[in-house]
């Protein structure tokens, strides 16, 4: 398992001056410019249709921008996606109907051409890593829970131990209640491991439990209007969301929200 030492050498994000404007005409994106460091966990916070989505998907490198420059350990992300571990979370689990939960796990392994122990190994550890057990393992997806799905997807994100992980909205389909407990193992896998983590979400409270800083992104075509440090040490317990301390915080990153609206 690695630690945040072995990570320093591929998982810081630049995102310098980065527009996208689509085949359509529709700018999404706007001279977006920011940074995150190695091993840290930051949201990106903005209106539904602000870019958010769009701006993962390039730090990913599924699409380049048309203009400036997203990097991943100073390689431009389109390139760098080739030769960096980078673990990616959708909106839906996405999972192959006709594989079982492990065997979707396992398929990042097989298709980078990890030996078959290798793959034994870190599959079972995964799957107990995001709090599924061997009975789970065997099910296919239309035998598991929206709540199991989503963990199947999460622990695909990390068997190959990735240095980034992005996250677009994965709880967004989920009950509160789920929701939260998700978000309390994602927080305890991520104190674990410590890649660098950047999720997407229009949930201003579940980016001040989860992050370390929240980036505020404006209606489209989105930038960057603010960056908001969040006060809190980890690890952190659910009755955090009941203090007056949290509230002030979400306060601060909706009261921010409000004015890129203006």
């Amino acid at each position: 398992m690695s630690d945040a030492s072995t990570r320093l050498s591929a998982a810081r994000v630049v995102c310098d001056g980065v527009s996208m404007v689509f085949p359509s005409g529709q700018t999404a994106v706007s001279k977006a410019s920011f940074e995150v460091g190695f091993g840290e966990f930051v949201s990106l916070v903005g209106p539904s249709g602000c870019g958010k989505s769009t701006l993962l998907r390039m730090i990913a490198g599924l699409i380049a921008p048309t203009s400036g420059r997203m990097l991943i350990h100073e390689q431009l992300a389109v390139e760098a996606r080739r030769r960096e571990r980078i673990g990616f979370v959708f909106q839906e689990p996405r999972l192959l109907p006709w594989r079982s939960a492990a065997h979707n796990v396992r398929l990042p392994l097989e298709l980078d051409g990890s030996a078959r122990a290798k793959q034994d190994v870190r599959v079972p550890d995964v799957l107990t890593l995001v709090g599924l057990t061997g009975r789970d393992a065997a099910k296919s997806p239309r035998m598991l829970s929206g709540g199991m799905r989503m963990r199947v997807s999460l622990a695909r994100a990390l068997v190959t131990d990735p240095d980034l992980l992005l996250l677009d909205e994965p709880f967004g389909a989920l009950d509160d209640i789920l929701r939260q407990q998700l978000n309390a193992e994602l927080v305890r896998i991520w104190m674990q491991r410590r890649p660098t983590t950047i999720f997407v979400t229009h949930n201003v409270a579940e980016a001040v439990y989860l992050s370390q800083r929240i980036l505020v992104v404006t209606p489209a075509p989105g930038r960057i209007a603010a960056s908001v440090t969040v006060p809190f040490d980890y690890p952190r317990e659910s009755d955090l969301r009941a203090t007056a301390e949290f509230a002030r915080c979400t306060g601060d990153v909706s009261d921010r929200l409000r004015e890129t609206s203006r």
